[in-house]
């Protein structure tokens, strides 16, 4: 009987050890954390009288988000056409900077200035492109009231003519589906009135190097077929470049990406260049201005390279500056546009 009962007690023991065992305590539920709004408030620049205050703006919007919000009160004042700025004489604001990343506290004031109506950066530059193409071909026509009307539609006797009107209208081809199918541009839109400055001048500058090259009394170059050659192989290894740069930017980053990067060589040869400037394809444009230069030998032609290479200068400096700022691991071999130079 004795070890009936202790087998009994072994045997029910376990089960009322779990049974009276304490159950865990339920955690309590975790407290959701306070969201700080801000309030925004906007002025205007020039009178310095208060536009809309934003009231409970979320510490993760976007300074596009507060345009877009202030829109909503002024319709006739899209993003794209917006500037705000932390400060009248600050620089203008990204559209992705976050309002809680700003320097400022939870009652911000943005200041607001109008950039007039804008136009988006491809159609900009398919004007730019567009306009010289279709005058360059007009002089080469020899269209009348260009020429004497004795020269309407008539054609010139030198072949350097024929080969020049072929590389400038490949060139601004080649630009045109550059645009429309490898270019990601980072910028969105620019104001209106610059289309009529951009375009004013490519397109005078187009006219007047047609007019030189295609006017009847055009003489060949000094050296022949031989600087015709020269300038001719410049001007195709230089747009063989060019064109090889812009791949290789477009494929650094992905579509709608404003992620910056570094751009390095890659295994196309012309993209080696990399190793020496930061904005090659500028290098790579001059040179096939420099080779058309020597082709035609043409003053106009040599006018409109020098006003380029100091305008892609200033360009490719400022960018390379950006590079060295952003990115402390840039390469200190890199110049801008001119290896070792500039």
């Amino acid at each position: 009987m004795d070890v009936l009962a202790l087998e009994a007690k072994n045997v029910g023991g376990p089960d009322q050890e779990k049974k009276s065992a304490p159950r865990p305590k339920p955690k309590p539920p975790k407290k959701a954390k306070r969201i700080v709004y801000f309030e925004v408030e906007i002025v205007d620049l020039k009178t310095k009288e208060k536009l809309l205050l934003l009231d409970k703006v979320e510490p993760t919007a976007t300074v596009l988000d507060i345009k877009a919000l202030f829109h909503k009160s002024y319709p006739k004042w899209y993003p794209a056409r917006q500037s705000l700025r932390l400060d009248p004489k600050a620089k203008c604001l990204r559209d992705e900077e976050i309002l809680q990343t700003l320097p400022v506290g939870t009652t911000a004031s943005f200041y607001f200035s109008d950039l007039g109506p804008q136009l988006t950066w491809g159609t900009v530059f398919l004007s730019e492109c567009v306009g010289p193409l279709i005058i360059y071909l007009m002089f080469y026509f020899r269209l009348p009231f260009i020429y004497s009307p004795k020269y309407d539609f008539t054609s010139s006797k030198n072949w350097v003519v024929h080969l020049a009107c072929m590389c400038h209208s490949f060139h601004y081809i080649k630009r045109i589906l550059e645009t429309l199918f490898v270019h990601r541009i980072s910028h969105g839109t620019m104001p209106l009135r610059n289309i009529f400055k951009n375009c004013g001048y490519y397109w005078c500058t187009a006219a007047w190097m047609a007019y030189y090259i295609n006017h009847p009394l055009y003489t060949p170059p000094c050296y022949g077929q031989q600087q015709v050659n020269m300038g001719l192989c410049i001007f195709l290894f230089c747009q063989v470049g060019n064109f090889s740069i812009h791949i290789a930017l477009r494929n650094l980053k992905s579509s709608g990406s404003k992620t910056k990067k570094i751009p390095y060589p890659t295994k196309n040869p012309f993209t080696w260049i990399f190793w020496l400037v930061s904005c090659p394809n500028y290098t790579y444009e001059v040179g096939s201005w420099m080779g058309f230069t020597v082709m035609t030998q043409c003053v106009p032609v040599a006018f409109f390279t020098v006003v380029a290479f100091v305008q892609m200068a200033v360009w490719a400096r400022g960018k390379h500056r950006s590079y060295l700022k952003e990115f402390r691991d840039y390469p200190t071999l890199r110049c801008s546009i001119l290896p070792f130079i500039l």
